[in-house]
């Protein structure tokens, strides 16, 4: 007896998956294709002659300040917590990772106004040593070294949550081996944890550098020349749309750079570990002035990153706070709830369509198209919304014409005329962050039960909805929770795509900074650290249930 053909399975979620990555890659296509159409040249003629060599430079600098900072604080912070004993390590393991929830260009805000000539510091030194203007120098925030240190600050705990995790993987046993030679716990570190770290730290330094070149705020507020301003310059004030991607492009081949420095900081090399230990690695105690510089040494990354301009900003808002707090600020918060939460449904929806269509088609179409969405995490805002902009804007104009032929009545600008764009524009940016918390979830169930649900006569449609989706509950509200924080945050796109009159926390705050107004801003640069304190307190609890004993 023959048996019963296998019924094919339907293309729709490849197809899906493709689409998807169609989408990510259109940006950067239409980039790369304005570089070389029309316009006269003149602008990035003079752009090459007067700030291009400023650009480059500024943003060199920046990388390498960020990129020795981070590693710096997330190494030793990362190194304090487990590998010794002191008082409040346990405390300090997890709350080391609350800066994330500080958008950088709010932490420089609070710190312009704390240090300026009439803040609260300067101040009081006057009034403590009789100073005046001309009897004491002090150093200036509104420098690219400040604007390095206000990344270092709030962009620190992507290596230290990197280097905390190959720390602890890396087994006791082979500090004892260390020990055991005669190697000191601080030679053995360097000789022994270091390089086995090291491609997690080159990760979570990559990170790093990703966010610093894809910011707006910090740099544009700092009057820091990098790429990033001279896109917004070049198309809102110059009005060229060429020469704002051909900026985007050489900002892109910054990023290219990052992702090759972390792919040869890896280096092909893999570390096993064979000592069989994984857990209960030993913590060497520390007393004394030892455990007062191990306190200190965590201490000062949290209050500097997150404590002291989380207070400045609470008494800020208390005090003075914006005098338009009410209607104004409501409607504030309703237009970036709804860019964000529109963005995390899709991007959670596509997520789950995207994973899936992983596990089903294992082949190389998948394996691209996962490939090229994992490029949008990479691509900065404002590149991506010349990307978007350039091809929205044409089609909206194709749109208007045609229907006002067929109707005799123009309907405006579709996309670029509402929230559309802009959407669009953020779920390029964060579909990565929801795709990898949906693959992580779907990793964790076996594929039996895929087999299972067949064998019961389930398509691949039921079996996603009726058995994976409710094992999926928590991965997809995580996915959500993910990509809603990072779009709340979002400026630069936010700034370029916004339709008319449209402001949202996010371009409020660095409007009202923009304008010194930097007491008014403090009341929606509170409200988006609070959104923001969300998912670090998710994570916190992540890694309190994971500290090893």
């Amino acid at each position: 007896m023959s048996s019963a053909p296998t019924r094919r399975r339907p293309p729709w979620l490849l197809w899906i998956a493709v689409l998807a990555a169609l989408l990510v890659a259109a940006p950067l296509v239409s980039v790369g294709t304005h570089v070389f159409s029309g316009g006269t040249g003149d602008t990035w003629a003079h752009l090459a002659s007067t700030v291009l060599g400023d650009y480059v430079a500024s943003t060199l600098w920046l990388c390498a300040g960020v990129g020795l900072g981070v590693a710096a604080l997330g190494v030793g912070a990362a190194w304090l917590v487990t590998r010794h004993e002191f008082p409040g390590r346990a405390s300090f393991e997890w709350a080391l990772v609350l800066p994330l929830a500080m958008p950088s260009y709010v932490i420089a805000y609070v710190y312009t106004d704390f240090f300026q000539y009439v803040g609260p510091v300067q101040t009081a030194l006057r009034a403590a040593f009789g100073w005046r203007k001309a009897d004491y120098w002090f150093p200036d925030v509104r420098t690219l070294g400040g604007a390095a240190l206000m990344f270092t600050l709030v962009l620190y705990p992507y290596v230290y949550m990197l280097a905390r995790t190959a720390f602890l993987e890396r087994a006791g046993g082979m500090i004892e081996v260390g020990r055991s030679l005669g190697l000191s716990p601080f030679r053995a570190f360097l000789r022994l944890s270091l390089p086995m770290a090291r491609p997690a730290i080159a990760g979570g330094v990559a990170l790093a550098l990703m966010e610093t070149l894809a910011d707006y705020g910090t740099v544009s507020y700092f009057a820091v020349q990098t790429f990033t301003t001279g896109i917004y310059r070049a198309w809102f004030s110059l009005g060229d749309r060429v020469a704002a991607a051909q900026l985007a492009l050489v900002l892109l081949a910054f990023v290219v750079a990052v992702l090759a420095f972390e792919r040869v900081s890896r280096g092909g090399r893999r570390y096993h570990d064979t000592t069989l230990r994984q857990r209960g690695n030993p913590r060497v105690p520390l007393a004394g002035v030892k455990a007062a510089g191990a306190v200190i040494g965590c201490v000062l990354p949290l209050v500097a990153g997150f404590l002291l301009p989380a207070g400045l900003l609470l008494r800020m808002a208390l005090t003075e706070g914006d005098a338009q707090f009410g209607e104004r600020f409501f409607v504030l918060a309703r237009n970036s709830m709804l860019v964000a939460g529109t963005t995390a449904l899709l991007a959670v929806a596509l997520a789950l369509l995207i994973g899936y269509a992983a596990r089903i088609h294992r082949g190389p179409v998948t394996r691209w198209a996962h490939r090229v969405v994992g490029l949008g995490y990479a691509l900065p805002g404002s590149v991506i919304a010349v990307g978007v902009l350039i091809p929205v804007t044409r089609l909206d104009h194709a749109l208007a014409a045609l229907i006002g032929e067929l109707t005799g009545h123009t309907p405006g600008l579709l996309f670029t005329g509402s929230i559309a764009a802009l959407v669009y524009a953020c779920l390029v940016r964060y579909l990565t962050a929801a795709v990898q918390a949906i693959d992580e979830g779907l990793g964790r169930i076996t594929p039996n039960m895929d087999h299972a649900a067949r064998s019961l006569g389930l398509s691949v449609g039921q079996t996603l909805r009726r058995v994976h989706l409710p094992m999926l509950r928590g991965s997809a509200l995580t996915a959500g929770l993910l990509v809603f924080i990072d779009v709340m945050k979002e400026l630069p796109a936010t700034l370029v795509m916004r339709p008319f009159n449209f402001d949202t926390l996010a371009t409020q705050t660095y409007t009202l900074a923009s304008d010194e107004r930097l007491t008014e801003a403090s009341t929606a640069a509170l409200a988006i650290v609070v959104v923001g304190l969300v998912p670090m307190v998710l994570l916190c609890r992540s890694i309190a249930k994971g500290r090893s004993a």
